[in-house]
């Protein structure tokens, strides 16, 4: 018998001959495949959300209040809620950990949801049915907000120990976990060299960010007079969105220390040598932030609901309603955040922020009430806002704003307002923003 059976044995099994005295405690029950995570609630829907970033908590909330007889649960791995944005403030100290990282078994009271963390870790949509590693749990509507994973396999195939030694040593931070912390104790560290940091081709997560975070450590290499350059690696061939303000940070700000290379298609990343192979060149490093491809979340995978190409091949997204936010092969099923998938020939996907998933979410939560009450769907789009800090001392801010409209064909189009004059105004502008976004769902 090995580890796994015995541990889910029962007791007299497991022990073999041992007989256990009327006297003991009882054991656990096991946990098996068809144990049951919880017991339905009220007469209502139940809505399983999987995921509690930015989109995850905001569908619970709002679910809660337009289906008040609803049994909304949310299932999310980590214990704590840590906000994407305002992350790159947090490296150099501009928003303590407080800001960042907030409790979620209270919003989770408040607002009257369920909260159980644990992982995903399957779907039966056949029998409508998500497995965690509490036990099973079922479900009438299912809503993935699982954000992004690192597609390290872009890079390394099977080569398991290149991907897991990467992401040890050259942290990129942009799934909250334990990265986070490690990247900004690396740049806390830092006494001099190279640091290059790769951009993901697009669609990635945040778009304008990885600039962003590129000025605030070359903001920290400045103030504190370190001998270090910044070497950005984009595979883009000019820098978008907000181009002309973080040209003008960089050749300002920081003419000495970031030096933005377009065209960079990474070829090859050799993470135990420090050095990367680029459409624009080779590099070498002392130091770096390696960003790898980003894509839909394991969780859309697992669940059989990622698109494909022309060619068969998967395109990394959500395959998805691009108006009613529902997977095209089960209706039942909703794509929130950003693991969505393609919208619109004019510009390709929603822009994956923090700002889309909070919109997205409150749009799906009306849906799925509408559903309920028995009403036609209203389609809605949503809108985008950004703010990116690009100098630590006075703090000054650009920003970039899109907005959405169908035309009468029903294709989405976007316009874009790059607001490329930093300021201090827009910075009180961002704290007020994500605090209302808080109060929202926190």
């Amino acid at each position: 018998m090995n580890r796994r059976n015995f541990m889910l044995a029962t007791p007299t099994a497991a022990l073999g001959s041992l007989i256990l005295p009327s006297t003991s405690v009882a054991a656990p029950v096991a946990v098996h495949n068809n144990t049951q995570l919880l017991p339905r609630r009220g007469k209502g829907p139940r809505i399983v959300i999987c995921g509690g970033g930015w989109g995850g908590m905001t569908a619970a909330r709002h679910l809660v209040r337009l289906i008040p007889n609803a049994d909304v649960v949310l299932l999310e791995r980590n214990p704590t809620f840590w906000s994407g944005p305002m992350s790159n403030k947090w490296l150099i100290d501009i928003v303590n950990t407080d800001f960042l990282n907030h409790d979620m078994l209270a919003p989770a009271i408040k607002y009257g949801y369920t909260l159980v963390n644990t992982e995903v870790t399957a779907f039966e949509r056949d029998k409508k049915i998500v497995r965690t590693t509490q036990g099973a749990i079922s479900y009438d509507y299912l809503i993935l907000s699982g954000g992004i994973r690192n597609a390290y396999d872009a890079w390394f195939g099977n080569d398991l120990h290149a991907a897991e030694y990467t992401r040890q040593h050259f942290p990129n931070a942009y799934i909250p976990n334990a990265e986070m912390f490690a990247l900004k104790n690396k740049l806390k560290a830092f006494k001099g060299g190279t640091i290059v940091m790769t951009l993901p081709p697009p669609p990635h997560r945040c778009p304008p960010s990885p600039y962003e975070r590129a000025c605030l450590m070359a903001w920290h290499i400045k103030h504190n007079k370190i001998p270090g350059k910044i070497i950005i690696l984009d595979p883009k061939p000019k820098i978008a969105p907000i181009g002309e303000g973080y040209r003008a940070a960089f050749e300002e700000l920081y003419p000495d220390i970031i030096t933005h290379v377009p065209n960079a298609v990474v070829r090859e990343v050799d993470p135990f040598n420090k050095r990367i192979k680029t459409a624009a060149g080779d590099f070498d490093f002392d130091d770096a932030v390696l960003m790898p491809p980003h894509q839909a979340a394991d969780m859309v995978w697992h669940a059989g609901l990622i698109g494909t190409d022309p060619d068969g091949k998967p395109t990394g997204w959500a395959d998805m309603h691009p108006r009613l936010y529902t997977a095209r092969s089960d209706q039942d099923v909703y794509i929130v955040g950003d693991s969505m998938g393609f919208i619109s020939d004019q510009f390709g996907h929603y822009p994956k922020s923090a700002h889309v998933a909070h919109a997205i979410a409150k749009i799906v939560a009306q849906n799925i009430a509408e559903r309920v009450a028995g009403k036609d769907v209203v389609p809605v789009l949503p809108d985008n806002l950004c703010y990116m800090m690009v100098n630590g001392d006075p703090q000054e801010e650009i920003s970039v704003k899109f907005e959405y409209e169908v035309d009468p064909s029903g294709k989405v189009l976007q316009t874009q307002i790059d607001m490329d004059v930093r300021t201090s105004d827009l910075v009180q502008e961002d704290f007020q923003w994500i605090k209302s976004r808080f109060n929202d769902f926190l």
